[in-house]
């Protein structure tokens, strides 16, 4: 409330939160390679972001993005014009196969993210949960690690497991005959396994192996921030190279299958292939360097700083005497309590503003109020990420700021909150 006795900023605001191939005439074209982590029942139910529920392996939801169905349609399309070729007896079934295929390497990839949960988990990190989209997937993991050695373990293990993968398969197609439909899958699961393992060895975020490299600077420079500098940049490079040396590799022969001249439909595919997976990795390394700058101001973001002074009244005092009290005590917020003293509800600022001036006082102030919940009381103490993951867990637009003993401290606006959020991110975008 400003002097006058009229709240500020009076619309709610919904709480802010802080906070992831070579070609060949004789084997069918793997998908595009995924990349790495960033942290209801069962069912086909859609989840927060447009995915579908698909299950909760070890308690963590997995999800799959509309996107996937239209990788899903490209990599049958593709694989099926190799199998075309490479086993022309089995004619339109081989869209069938093609459609098992793309399941089989999506389920791959579902293993590999599978390994970061797992790890993430056994280092007491939750995970929010995991997505299968447009590109691979994506482990949601919603804190830091607290080690280098740790965000290492955590990194490596979702190659290693493609690698296991790749190594499972190779050992499949020594059991079956080359040329027939299991040689030809295996052969494809071993392959995208492979690149999807290379692919995120690379040395830099948003990869696996960019989170290992930042894991290595962190370790010799003792700072998290060195190494997340070092792998972002490193990441941007490497954008740019497979903007550039993805379609130049291909038209030399070093991925096999070599064009005399550059041009055609090949040419465009390749090229477009090399700028959505130089896109992909240049705003994950950015996003990550943005986030990390961020978390080294979140602990600016503290209870105490940002509750509103609040004067205590009972529930059946009139608005404008509750206003009145507060502007001669220069306090923002209004908390109604029973005969005792204790807090029993926040008037809400939005609902303030909706009473016409002329009718305040005639309106008690408990009629505007919400009741105090679990989870909207919070301890004055709280600061940075702790906070926010407090905040998180009880959407609401008000909340109870408390001393240890009790005390009532003042009053927490989710909108103060979100604008002190939103400054942080700005000073380091």
């Amino acid at each position: 409330m400003d002097e006058s006795g009229k709240p500020q900023d009076p619309q709610e605001s919904v709480q802010s939160q802080p906070p992831e191939p070579p070609k060949d005439t004789d084997k069918p074209e793997p998908p595009a390679p995924k990349k790495g982590p960033r942290t209801p029942a069962p069912g086909r139910r859609k989840g927060p972001g447009g995915g579908i529920l698909m299950g909760r392996p070890f308690g963590v939801p997995v999800y799959v993005a509309p996107s996937w169905f239209l990788v899903a349609a490209l990599i049958t399309w593709v694989f099926g014009g190799q199998l075309e070729r490479v086993l022309p007896e089995l004619g339109g079934a081989r869209y069938l196969v093609s459609l098992f295929f793309a399941v089989a390497f999506y389920a791959s990839v579902l293993v590999h993210e599978l390994a970061h949960t797992v790890a993430a988990l056994r280092f007491k990190l939750p995970v929010r949960r995991i997505q299968l989209q447009f590109f691979g997937g994506v482990s949601e993991i919603e804190k830091e690690t607290e080690t280098p050695g740790r965000e290492f373990v955590l990194a490596f293990v979702g190659p290693l497991l493609s690698l296991v993968l790749a190594g499972v398969f190779y050992g499949g197609m020594q059991l079956v005959e080359p040329g027939t439909v299991p040689g030809v899958l295996l052969a494809g699961l071993m392959i995208s396994n492979l690149i999807v393992a290379i692919f995120n060895l690379l040395p830099g975020l948003p990869l696996d192996g960019g989170r290992m490299l930042r894991a290595v600077v962190w370790k010799l420079s003792g700072k998290p921030m060195t190494g997340t500098v070092a792998a972002a940049w490193v990441g941007r490079a490497l954008a740019v190279a497979v903007l550039i040396g993805l379609p130049l590799l291909t038209h030399t022969g070093a991925l096999g299958n070599a064009r005399p001249e550059i041009g055609g439909a090949d040419s465009l595919t390749d090229a477009l292939l090399a700028a959505i997976l130089a896109a992909i990795i240049w705003t994950g390394a950015g996003n990550s360097l943005r986030m990390a700058r961020l978390r080294e101001r979140l602990p600016d973001l503290q209870a105490r700083v940002l509750t509103r002074r609040a004067v205590p009244v009972e529930a059946d005092t009139p608005l404008s005497e509750a206003l009145r009290r507060a502007n001669s005590a220069g306090a923002r917020a209004l908390v109604v309590v029973d005969r005792e003293g204790e807090p029993t509800a926040l008037v809400r600022e939005a609902a303030i503003v909706a009473v016409p001036e002329h009718r305040r006082p005639w309106v008690p102030v408990g009629t505007l109020a919400q009741d105090l919940k679990d989870g909207m009381r919070v301890s004055a103490e709280l600061a940075g990420e702790g906070l926010l993951e407090f905040l998180r867990a009880t959407p609401a637009t008000e909340y109870l700021v408390v001393e240890e003993t009790g005390e009532i401290y003042g009053v927490l606006s989710s909108v103060d909150v979100e604008r002190a959020f939103v400054s942080a991110m700005s000073r380091h975008s």
